[in-house]
C-alpha cells in the first residue's frame, strides 16, 4: 500500500467515524459503542495491512496511548467514557505518534468550544435578564425550558466534536 493511499485510508476512516461520533454524541450526549469499536477494528486492520505484526501492534499502542490520554480526565468526572474510548479507537486508526498530536489539537479544539459555551451562555443570561424585565416577557427566558434544564444542558458539553477535530486537524499534511 503506497503512503498516499494509507494516508487517504487514515482520512475516511476518521471522517466516518468523526462524524459518527458527533451526530451521536450532540444528538444523545452519548458516544455508542459501535463507533470507537469501529475505529479500533478499521485501524487494527489498516496498520496490520500495512505493517505486519508491526503495525498490529503499533495499533494496539495507540489503542492504549489513545485511552492513557483521557483516562485521568474520565477518572476526576469531567469526561464521559464514550470520550475515552472514541480517543482509544482513534488511537489504533493513527498510532501514536500522530495520536499525541491528536490529543493536543483536541486540547486546543476543547478549549475553544468551551470558550464559546461560555460566552454563549453569557449572551444567553443578558438576554434573559432583560426579557424578564420586561413584564410581558416570558419567566423560562426567550428559548424556553425551565432553569433545571438548561443547568443541564450547560453542565455537559458534549466533546466529539473536539476529539473529531483534533483527529482531522492532525490528518492535515504539514509542509
Amino acid at each position: 500500500m503506497t503512503a498516499h493511499v494509507w494516508v487517504s485510508a487514515q482520512v475516511w476512516i476518521s471522517v466516518i467515524v468523526g462524524v459518527a461520533a458527533i451526530v451521536d454524541d450532540v444528538s444523545r450526549r452519548r458516544i455508542s459503542n459501535w463507533i470507537p469499536g469501529s475505529a479500533f477494528v478499521a485501524g487494527l486492520i489498516l496498520q496490520t495491512i500495512q505493517g505486519g505484526w508491526r503495525g498490529a501492534g503499533a495499533a494496539l499502542l495507540g489503542t492504549a496511548a489513545g485511552a492513557g490520554v483521557f483516562l485521568i480526565f474520565y477518572l476526576m468526572g469531567g469526561m464521559g467514557g464514550g470520550d475515552v474510548k472514541l480517543m482509544a479507537g482513534f488511537g489504533a486508526v493513527l498510532g501514536v505518534q500522530r495520536l499525541l498530536e491528536a490529543a493536543l489539537w483536541t486540547a486546543g479544539c476543547g478549549g475553544l468550544m468551551a470558550a464559546l459555551v461560555i460566552a454563549a451562555g453569557s449572551v444567553r443570561g443578558i438576554w434573559r435578564s432583560r426579557s424578564s424585565a420586561n413584564p410581558k416577557g416570558s419567566q423560562d427566558g426567550p428559548l424556553g425550558g425551565s432553569d433545571s434544564k438548561r443547568k443541564l444542558k450547560a453542565e455537559s458539553i458534549p466533546y466529539a466534536p473536539a476529539i473529531a477535530a483534533g483527529v482531522w486537524l492532525s490528518l492535515v499534511p504539514k509542509t
